[in-house]
């Protein structure tokens, strides 16, 4: 059983930035993808960003316009979500994935205006 612990969630000013971060673990799997996704209240789940092993290539939203960067640790497995310039809009639980089946508990990210 994969487990996703996500951290680095929190409230922010507009314009400013934060990284959130996904530890997995309890897993064997050569390649497989891991993503981002987040939810604001009310809304449904959107795809943010993915990042896919091996090969490290990424695929973004494109609403993001080049705002935010999905990176990832092998050593630690873990896989980070570098967001800058953020905006209110952002505001939202942000949900990490692995291998489109198990997820993480969500952090949430609060953008201030």
């Amino acid at each position: 059983q994969v487990q996703l612990v996500e951290s680095g969630g929190g409230l922010v000013q507009s314009g400013g930035s934060l990284r959130l971060s996904c530890a997995a673990s309890g897993f064997t799997y050569n390649a497989y993808t891991m993503s981002w996704y987040r939810q604001a209240p009310g809304k449904e789940r959107d795809l943010v960003a993915t990042i896919i092993t091996p090969g490290d290539s990424t695929r973004y939203a494109d609403f993001l316009k080049g705002r935010f960067t999905i990176s990832r640790d092998n050593a630690k497995n873990t896989v980070y979500l570098q967001m800058n310039n953020l905006k209110p809009e952002d505001t939202a639980v942000y949900y990490c994935n692995f291998g489109g089946r198990f997820w993480g508990q969500g952090t949430q990210v609060t953008v201030s205006s």
